[in-house]
């Protein structure tokens, strides 16, 4: 899923929803823990969502995925070094990450590892055997270490699925046990990410035991229907319908999984209910047969940005909605999520009402909070909407009350430049990052232009902060050695 560029910029600064450095103490928040898909990076145009491009006041909790499982090594490693390292120039998406509670110092951040493309083999060896386990351990709390994250996701789609073993239910727990003494040692969460199919559950989760090791569990309450079928269904509905709903088709429904979850023994102030930023569709067979489970024998074209037939994220869905004619929106009265379709075209999704409902349905399951996957498929730029960000804000504004908002940059939005521009005589001896000598918020990228000499990005930190080349990011003028009474010499 990886584009190939000449030359990568590394977004340092905040963009156009610039965060102010100051928050005040709060009472207890409800969580609204926000997964971040990192190779969004590579998108383009008004797709393309990097680490700064994060609001972390809209979320308590951040979460950046994937690490992966070497399989030889059984240890915990980046899935994209140069991205995620600062190693050989590398772009230092960990630590940048990290560096947003910088920003908002009340913000958890947490690495997770797995995903469904990491499979589920690996893992099944990995569990398996006691030696490897404490293996993977060890190396799991000295990248917690090394990078600064407060906890660690476990996201194993799925113990005991897709090529695992029935062993994996208990294995997973002994894992799970293990991994939460070492992480108590140093004060670090445990989380986990797990599946609202009952089938899954069933096989998969010692239900009591997970409830008692995790801080959060987190339902991944999405993907009920998708294009893996032949006909037409939502991707998150949050009732299901006896009236259509027939067979193993009447479990997929939120609902059932969450009552499904506390049936088992769930303490319901861990289950963090899941929501999904996306819409799941499909081609219909027959433009006039649109409703619900109509036939559907292929995707739905792949959306501008994310890539993938059979999947348009939010800020695609908005995107379709404001530039093609003649969408019908529905909205499900049982289901209480809506679906849109426009001659052949069929995409079931959820928006700020859906969403609004799902939050509240939460608050009275006395849920310990929400989550949603993923930021970057929400309509962050706010072209479409009131706001940046609508679908999280919905849920946070819920739970919370108002975001406290920093002051948006004065000219709405933080530089990015993406063609070399003219920069000080000499600034660049090696590659890299280098601070402008007569202006701690001022900073230059240097690569090699293949002739002997450089190209050269020039970037501005946000307002009220400076570069650190210790970190490769921007922080308060107080923590950067050299800066610690800058004022701007003029504005930018």
């Amino acid at each position: 899923m990886k584009a190939v560029f000449g030359t990568l910029v590394v977004l340092l600064a905040l963009t156009h929803c610039t965060l102010s450095l100051s928050i005040g103490s709060k009472a207890e928040k409800k969580k609204v823990v926000c997964y971040f898909g990192s190779w969004s990076v590579y998108r383009y145009g008004d797709g393309l969502f990097d680490v700064e491009d994060i609001n972390p006041f809209i979320c308590t909790h951040l979460i950046f995925t994937f690490a992966g499982l070497d399989p030889v090594d059984n240890v915990i490693i980046p899935l994209d070094p140069y991205n995620e390292l600062c190693d050989n120039w590398g772009k230092c998406a960990y630590e940048r990450f990290v560096a947003l509670k910088r920003l908002n110092p009340e913000v958890k951040t947490i690495l997770a590892i797995g995903g469904w493309n990491e499979g589920s083999e690996k893992y099944s060896k990995m569990v398996s055997d006691p030696a490897l386990r404490a293996k993977f351990t060890d190396s799991v709390i000295d990248f917690m270490l090394r990078f600064g994250f407060d906890g660690f996701d476990f996201d194993w789609e799925y113990p005991a699925n897709r090529g695992g073993e029935p062993e994996d239910k208990d294995n997973f727990i002994s894992m799970s046990r293990e991994l939460r003494a070492a992480l108590d040692r140093h004060g670090l969460m445990l989380t986990v990410a797990v599946s609202c199919g009952k089938f899954t559950i069933d096989t998969a989760y010692n239900v009591p035991a997970m409830s008692q090791i995790y801080d959060q569990i987190h339902l991944m309450c999405y993907d009920f229907h998708g294009a893996w079928e032949d006909f037409t269904g939502h991707n998150a509905p949050l009732y299901g319908n006896p009236d259509i709903d027939f067979g193993n088709n009447s479990y997929f429904n939120t609902n059932f999984a969450v009552d499904y979850w506390l049936s088992l023994g769930a303490s319901p102030s861990k289950l963090i209910l899941g929501m999904p930023l996306y819409g799941r569709g499909f081609t219909l067979s027959d433009p006039d047969d649109n409703g619900l489970y109509a036939p559907a024998p292929q995707p739905i074209d792949a959306g501008p940005y994310t890539g993938t037939a059979g999947f348009w994220g939010y800020n695609e869905i908005l995107e379709k909605f404001a530039k093609e004619d003649g969408w019908t929106i529905v909205r499900d009265p049982v289901y209480m999520v809506p679906y849109a379709y426009r001659g052949r075209q069929w995409i079931g999704y959820d928006d700020e009402q859906s969403l609004a409902l799902k939050t509240r349905y939460m608050l009275a399951k006395g849920l310990g909070g929400a989550m949603v996957w993923s930021v970057e498929t929400d309509d962050f730029r706010g072209l479409y909407s009131q706001s940046t960000f609508p679908l999280t804000r919905t849920v946070y504004e819920i739970l919370n009350g108002p975001v406290t908002e920093p002051t948006p940059d004065p000219e709405g939005t933080t530089r990015r430049t993406t063609t070399a521009s003219p920069g000080p005589d000499g600034i660049c001896r090696e590659p890299g990052f280098v601070r402008d000598p007569e202006d701690c918020a001022k900073f230059y990228q240097c690569t090699p232009d293949g002739q002997g000499g450089w190209n050269i990005f020039t970037f501005y930190c946000s307002p009220g902060t400076v570069f650190d080349p210790q970190s490769n990011s921007c922080a308060y003028p107080n923590e950067v050695a050299g800066c610690e009474d800058y004022t701007p010499p003029s504005a930018h």
